[in-house]
């Protein structure tokens, strides 16, 4: 598979965040200011930031394995120059093989994952114009984590609103 795009690590965080919206658990001390479709916005000030920070997130759930579920989670970094779509995956997924893309039937490439925090593996690419555009004129995406190098599961994902939500990242 090719890859997504080049990724970049950016701060903790979002991720930070991003665990805490995996488990349930409140979005730091953010609050959900907005929905667009099936994404939800929340925005916080993450410690030592002068100003909130904010990004769109869809928690979702595999449709035949409901232990396995993936936060979705796309921001601008706290520098204003980057876009990034962050994902965090369960613990046990199969690290080497990353994490698929595919959006409406189109494979996009797979993204190694970066780091492993206590709530899940986070995997994460830098969002240029053209996957921005894939997926603000897809329906669906499916996220791929895999539990042996032959068994993929596919985690749908919907694209709804996820052009305006994106339009309205601060």
């Amino acid at each position: 598979m090719k890859p997504i795009v080049k990724r970049r690590l950016a701060g903790l965080g979002l991720a930070v965040m991003a665990a805490a919206a995996a488990t349930g658990a409140s979005f730091g001390q953010g609050v959900v200011r907005a929905e667009y479709g099936d994404w939800q916005m929340s925005c916080d000030t993450p410690p030592g930031a002068s100003f909130e920070q904010c990004a769109i997130i869809q928690n979702v759930m595999a449709e035949d394995q409901p232990n396995v579920g993936l936060s979705v989670i796309v921001l601008r970094t706290a520098d204003r120059e980057a876009r990034l779509l962050r994902v965090l995956a369960p613990l046990g997924v199969l690290l080497p093989n990353g994490l698929g893309l595919n959006v409406d039937g189109e494979d996009m490439g797979r993204v190694a994952f970066v780091r492993c925090l206590p709530n899940g593996c986070v995997a994460e690419v830098v969002l240029d114009d053209s996957l921005i555009e894939t997926l603000s004129k897809g329906e669906s995406a499916i996220f791929v984590v895999f539990k042996t190098p032959e068994e993929g599961i596919g985690i749908p994902v919907s694209l709804k609103g996820f052009e305006e939500g994106f339009a309205q990242l601060p």
